[in-house]
């Protein structure tokens, strides 16, 4: 046994533990519980079952494991119907955009799938805007289901645009539905195609939502449907499902949209089951009720894999025409050119933002001239997706960027500018879709600056900046630093140029539009200066465009004013701890109990004396563990998530070990309750280790 050893190499080193590497973290989420096949209950008949989807965004083609897709939406729908019970299919929004499966001919095929699969009530998502209003209209006509919105009105005659509420008889009785979108729509759809319309927002959504509830009850509903693409994130305060129907009485169900997230069993909102499915139809949402007790669950593609013949032959028609269509290949890429979100785009410079703000100035200066444009930005949230190496087609860029933007340009002042910059980064390094991607500039981002809202733009749900400049610093054009009062041309696209997302300092701008779309600029810019191949010397990695200050180094997954800033940036600087990839620290992970064993086997020097290991990564580290007496079950030898109990029972072996019993690593909650059979993050074992580092650590003799 190498007790003594090990206890030296506490003293000497001051505690330094080292979780496993990269790869080891990697590993040990890898074990899937076995998945059941989804079966409709033998007890719904007479029952009124909610099928509920959202944010879709074109993955309508069924993938067995990976996507349930229209045609299997439509199977369960009909499984429903035939055990007996009254079914409403309902979508939250986002179902127009997305792939090109949809978006090439401007979300009229989504419409198309969503009637033969048999949806009743829809409402619309920010992405429906994506297109001009004619072809929101178009959809509108063609859809055989109402799609409601009932806070979206005509600004000259305060009619709502689409329908606002309806009613269904089912089995239960008399359901009602309205229809809500976000108020985020004004600046996460262009400009230009909510032009002429008004957005309740924050006070007025909610008087809006409440009106709505009283004209159903009014109309003797016996159950009420909230549909709202409005979702729970932080940015979409105060406009969040939870901020409007916090208060408000008389809704039985909430089906969000909008923030992609999963809400498994639902949530209660003031009353209210709030659910939502998370994205891609990777899961189907089933509420079941008799109309007093209603039950919430979220079927995955891995558990339901059945399809409707007739509307998968609808689907897969069309995905094979766009394919074909699509499909040419124009040029080739040694390199992945990154389209992540996080980390990526939307928190970092990456090498497809480079290429995408290259490909936006080379187009602007080729239709301006080339002393007539000086630098170039495009947001980080309309980068969709990954081009991997090898080919690229139209259907790549297509799917990249899918919004039929067209390159702009609009006149600025420096300081604008560099609002522009402090307001699109305000929530840096937290993900945010108006990051820039930049060329022709460069840029630093301190994020030790804490970022303060000014005045709210005219027209917008974001704010200016309290003070342009104290997060965004060393702005340099080309090489030169700029000139706050200087005027300066930007290309960008027409989306950002409208003052679309944060840009609000570009409201009112002069915009000139170039004709030419985002996705020709690249197919040109890619022929014309990269001879059809994108190089790894040209874009292997990021050009070093932007720089980004962050207390938390490289770990672009810290929320800045979260709790665990502290105690991982302890671990972190004393190399205590490591992350899981080298831009991510996965604080919210659940630690395993293999981790925690490896923890302490690196510590005591082991890992590196007896390398031949065999069985799993974590064989040593147990065996280790057990001859050191601080192993505490067989199970152990598994790699399973540590429950509070079992990571207090280890730690509690491991300072009697080392002499130091009685040292209290865990707190309760704010009702004292310990939460033994809860799991541990990533971020509390961080907590723990700078509480076990802070203890007396005598010598043994």
């Amino acid at each position: 046994m190498k007790s003594k050893k090990f206890l030296s190499l506490v003293l000497s080193l001051v505690m330094v533990f080292s979780l496993a590497a990269p790869a080891m973290a990697e590993e040990a989420n890898t074990i899937e519980p076995e998945v059941v096949a989804y079966t409709v209950p033998t007890d719904v008949e007479g029952k009124l079952v909610i099928i509920h989807t959202n944010d879709t965004h074109g993955h309508d083609v069924a993938v067995e494991g990976e996507t349930i897709g229209t045609a299997g939406v439509a199977a369960l729908k009909k499984a429903f119907e035939a055990a007996g019970a009254s079914v409403l299919l309902v979508s939250a929004g986002d179902f127009s955009q997305g792939t090109t499966l949809v978006s090439l001919d401007k979300g009229a095929s989504a419409v198309k799938f969503m009637n033969a699969a048999g949806y009743d009530v829809a409402a619309p998502g920010n992405h429906e805007f994506d297109y001009k209003m004619e072809a929101l209209m178009a959809n509108l006509e063609l859809a055989e289901f109402p799609i409601l919105a009932a806070n979206i009105v005509k600004t000259e005659d305060n009619k709502p645009l689409f329908g606002d509420r309806t009613t269904f008889d089912t089995k239960i009785g008399k359901v009602g539905v309205f229809g809500l979108d976000t108020p985020e729509t004004m600046t996460k759809a262009h400009p230009d195609n909510v032009k002429g319309l008004t957005f309740h927002q924050g006070e007025e959504l909610v008087k809006c939502a409440e009106a709505q509830v009283k004209a159903l009850q009014k109309e003797k509903c016996d159950y009420i449907i909230a549909v709202g693409h409005l979702g729970t994130d932080p940015e979409s305060e105060p406009n969040r499902s939870e901020d409007i129907f916090a208060n408000i009485k008389g809704i039985d169900l909430i089906i969000d949209g909008h923030s992609h997230t999963e809400i498994p069993g639902g949530k209660d909102v003031n009353g209210a089951l709030l659910v939502s499915t998370g994205e891609y139809l990777n899961n189907v949402g089933v509420v079941i009720t008799d109309g007093k007790t209603t039950t919430a669950q979220l079927v995955s593609a891995a558990e339901w894999t059945a399809i409707d013949e007739d509307v998968a032959a609808v689907v897969n028609a069309r995905d094979e025409e766009v394919k074909a269509e699509l499909e040419k290949v124009f040029a080739t890429t040694e390199v992945l050119l990154n389209g992540e979100r996080a980390p990526g785009n939307r928190t970092e410079e990456t090498n497809l933002g480079d290429y995408a703000a290259d490909a936006i100035l080379w187009s602007a200066k080729q239709a301006l001239g080339e002393d007539k444009v000086d630098v170039a930005l495009t947001n980080g949230g309309g980068i969709r997706a990954t081009i991997e190496a090898g080919d690229i087609t139209m259907n790549t860029m297509k799917t990249v960027f899918p919004f039929g933007n067209e390159v702009a340009t609009i006149e600025l002042t420096g300081a604008e500018l560099v609002e522009a910059l402090e307001a699109a980064t305000c929530s840096t390094p937290t993900a945010i879709g108006a990051f820039p991607q930049v060329a022709g500039m460069s840029f630093t981002i301190d994020t030790r600056v804490e970022y303060v809202n000014g005045e709210q733009y005219t027209d917008s749900t974001y704010f200016a900046p309290a003070a342009p400049g104290s997060r965004i610093k060393d702005v340099k054009i080309g090489e030169e630093p700029i000139d706050l009062e200087k005027t300066y041309v930007l290309a960008t696209n027409d989306f950002t140029a409208a003052g679309g997302d944060t840009y609000g300092v570009f409201i009112g701008k002069s915009i000139y539009k170039t004709g030419v779309a985002l996705e020709d600029a690249l197919v040109n810019y890619t022929r014309e200066t990269q001879n059809n191949v994108i190089t790894a010397a040209a874009y292997g990695e990021p050009a070093g465009r932007i720089t980004i200050i962050n207390p938390m180094g490289k770990f672009t997954d810290i929320i800045a004013d979260a709790w665990y800033v502290a105690p991982i940036t302890e671990v972190v600087n004393a190399e205590m701890m490591k992350g899981t990839s080298e831009t991510t620290f996965a604080p919210e992970a659940t630690l395993t109990a293999a981790e925690i064993y490896q923890t302490l086997f690196n510590i005591a020097g082991t890992a590196e004396e007896e390398t031949e290991e065999t069985g799993e990564w974590w064989t040593a580290a147990m065996n280790w563990a057990k001859e050191f007496g601080i192993y505490t079950d067989e199970k152990a030898f598994e790699n399973h998530d540590a429950p509070r109990s079992e990571v207090k029972e280890i730690m509690d072996l491991y300072l009697k070990a080392v002499g130091s019993e009685g040292v209290e690593l865990f707190q309760g909650n704010q009702d004292g309750e310990m939460m033994w059979d809860k799991t541990i993050t990533r971020a509390e074992w961080a907590q723990v280790l700078v509480r076990v580092a802070a203890a007396p650590m005598p010598l043994a003799d």
